[in-house]
């Protein structure tokens, strides 16, 4: 890993693909030394071709001890973290009456689990730089999404501990803020195992609900991460900042 001191140093998970992937390049276009952390290795190394900032770190966010060796992996070569963004989440669900614990449990220990344990990993060393954490969340969160529950309430919880979290560590210096994406061209209906026809009836369902008409790109909210941990947005703290073509205000 290069070790040559960037601007910032930045955590950000799910980076992958999607707003991950956008953000992780943001960041180090910016002149960021970015940890960019994924289950797989393969969409890691796509994220970080053409970026020398970006440094792959293979891990499952879920996973018992991987909340330290995540930060470990930004403390080692750099012995600082200026920003973690809490971006990996799962999607999943179905309507009452077909859940279990099957569904019920990836979703509560990916979206809410890990952020809780990561974040707290993160704290000594964002105290230290007086440093930032960008939770990731959704609009749906703030409305209703009828058959699909459970991934909506888990983003909300997000967003709960984004205020909670605002105020516990504003004496420390440290911000929190949080991100709440609309309908954004992502794969995370084929990760949900959409067929291609459930797919395209989202998506019309998301359009009619988007006044600007349009499905938002990845790399616009990643502009909104970077936007809201940037030196200039130091008076935001407890912000929840919609991402979504003014879907919240239909």
């Amino acid at each position: 890993m290069d070790t040559t001191t960037p601007t910032r140093v930045v955590v950000v998970t799910g980076a992958g693909t999607g707003i991950g992937r956008a953000t992780a390049r943001a960041f180090a276009s910016r002149g960021a030394a970015v940890v960019a952390v994924g289950r797989r290795s393969a969409p890691l190394r796509e994220t970080a071709e053409g970026h020398p900032g970006i440094h792959p770190f293979v891990a499952d966010v879920t996973a018992e001890g991987a909340a330290e060796e995540i930060v470990g992996a930004a403390l080692a070569p750099y012995g600082r973290l200026d920003v973690l963004v809490n971006n990996a989440g799962v999607a999943a669900g179905g309507p009452l009456g077909t859940l279990d614990r099957s569904v019920i449990a990836p979703l509560l220990e990916t979206n809410l689990v890990a952020p809780v344990l990561l974040t707290q990993a993160a704290v000594p060393a964002l105290k230290e730089s007086r440093g930032v954490v960008v939770n990731v969340s959704t609009t749906i969160g703030q409305r209703g999404w009828p058959g699909n529950s459970v991934y909506p309430a888990t983003k909300s919880a997000v967003e709960t501990l984004t205020r909670c979290w605002a105020v516990e560590l504003a004496p420390d210096g440290v911000r929190v803020v949080a991100v709440a994406p609309g309908a954004i061209d992502t794969p995370i209906a084929e990760h949900m195992g959409l067929s291609p026809a459930r797919r395209e009836a989202l998506r019309a369902w998301q359009l009619a609900h988007t006044p600007l008409g349009r499905v938002g790109r990845p790399e616009e909210v990643a502009w909104a991460i970077t936007a809201l941990a940037a030196p200039d947005a130091a008076f935001l703290t407890g912000t929840v900042l919609p991402v979504d073509g003014g879907a919240l205000v239909t």
